[in-house]
Parts: structure tokens; sequence; C-alpha cells
């Protein structure tokens, strides 16, 4: 009896330990005070020109995104309603949007990069991930209203955008909400699946996503020495691309899931 009311208050811990290092992250960020933007942001290593369009790596790279987020779109629109991704599907819908729209707006961004076209890649990014928190928290925690919590984190990826242009604009630029936005799924979404059990196949492939993703953003800090050693792509060109690579393997699994449970059908 003993060891079974220990393990309820282990679980119980557990259960709150998201909330937890929620708030907790922002009060971390509420302490440190204003993160800016690096000075030198809008300094890309590849200015490299073709088929008339200026910093032409950067912008051409995007394509993957577009093509992901169409294909995911095409595969799972009309399956929407199937028990394996219907849970989710109102975070998840918003996540393959954003990542369409992160093509167009990044694209448009590098073709003359300042903070004015800088909003409009933020804006789809924080989007995405604000879905994939939302497609995830979902499926983890029964009878939630996921359309709810889906709108009030797009109120809150928009708002992160919002303010960091705002304060930008008025010459103390602050990014705080908008890297929270962005850095929070990559703690919650594993922890929720882990004590939620969700599907170990689940587990492994935002797993590899998350290691692309942090790969990706190296690749983005590390932009001119890697353009420097390379010589034929830059950091941020390959941070596009090992992005790309993160969504894809997110993207097959949701399509993956539906296949899955089809054959599963077919089968019995």
């Amino acid at each position: 009896m003993e060891a079974l009311h220990r393990s309820c208050i282990i679980n119980r811990l557990l259960a709150r330990l998201p909330l937890l290092i929620t708030v907790s992250a922002v009060l971390a960020m509420l302490a440190n005070g204003p993160i800016a933007q690096l000075a030198n942001y809008h300094e890309f290593a590849d200015q490299r020109t073709a088929f008339g369009l200026p910093c032409v790596a950067d912008v051409l790279s995007n394509a993957g995104f577009a093509l992901l987020g169409l294909w995911g779109l095409s595969r799972l629109w009309s399956k929407r309603g199937e028990p394996a991704i219907q849970a989710g599907w109102p975070g998840y819908c918003m996540f393959l949007i954003a990542l369409t729209l992160t093509a167009a707006g990044s694209s448009y961004y590098h073709l003359a990069p300042d903070n004015a076209r800088l909003v409009w890649d933020r804006l789809p990014i924080a989007l995405a991930c604000a879905g994939l928190l939302a497609g995830v928290r979902a499926e983890t925690h029964a009878g939630s209203d996921r359309q709810l919590y889906t709108g009030v984190l797009a109120i809150v990826a928009v708002a992160s955008v919002v303010w960091w242009y705002f304060t930008e604009l008025h010459g103390a630029g602050d990014l705080r909400p908008y890297l929270l936005v962005q850095g929070l799924p990559i703690i919650l979404v594993p922890l929720w699946q882990a004590i939620h059990r969700a599907p170990a196949a689940d587990r492994r492939s935002f797993a590899l996503a998350l290691l692309l993703y942090v790969a990706a953003k190296a690749a983005e800090l590390h932009d001119h020495e890697l353009f420097d050693i390379l010589g034929w792509i830059s950091g941020h060109t390959l941070k596009h691309l090992l992005a790309t690579g993160a969504a894809a393997v997110l993207v097959n699994r949701l399509v993956q899931r539906v296949w899955e449970a089809a054959k599963g059908r077919s089968l019995g």
C-alpha cells in the first residue's frame, strides 16, 4: 500500500512538471531582462546571386517547407477525422499550414533582409511551433479543449512576434516571448510524450526531429564559419535544409499513423 501511495505521488509530481518548467522558464526570462537581436543578424554569409535572385541559396532552400506542408495537407486533410490524428488535428493542421507559409515568409525576407520583412519570416515559424505544441498536448491530455488551446497558442505565437517588432521599433528589441515559443516545444513535447506514454514510434520521430532542429540552430549560429570552411553552402542555408529534414520526419510520422491505422483495419 505504501509503495502504491508513493507511486501516486510521483505520478502527480510528474504530471505537474511541464507546468512547473513553463512557469520557471517564464520567470527566468523575466529575471533576465530583454534579449536583443544580434546587431549583425541580417548580414548573411552567402550573398551569391543567380536567376536574378539575391541570396539565392537562402531563398531557394525554403522550397522544402512548402512542399512538405502541401504534401501533408493533401494526404491528411481528408483523413482528419481518423482516430489516429483526430485529437491533435487542429494543432497539426496549423503546423502544416505554417510550414507552407514559412517558405513564402522566409523567401520574402531573404530577398532583401531587414526587420520589417523578418516579421513575415518569424510569424509562420512561431505558428508552426505553436501548432506542434497544441497537437501533441491534445493527444496527451484527453478531454482538453483542443480548438480553444490551439487558438490561444496561435494568439500567443503571433503576439510574440508583434512584441519583438514593436519593441524593436522603439529601440529596445525584445526576443524573449518569441524564444519561449520556439524553445518550449523542445522541452514540453518529449516530456508530455514520456509522461503520458505516447507510442514509441512517435517518441522516436520527435527525438530525431529534435536532433535535426538543434543541428539547424547550431548551423545558423555558425553561418559565416561554415561558409568559409565549406565554400559551397552557408550555415544559414544548411539551417533551412536541416529544419526541413526535421519537419519531414514529423509530417511523415503523421501520414504513417493514418496508413498504419488503415492497414490495421484491413487486416482486421
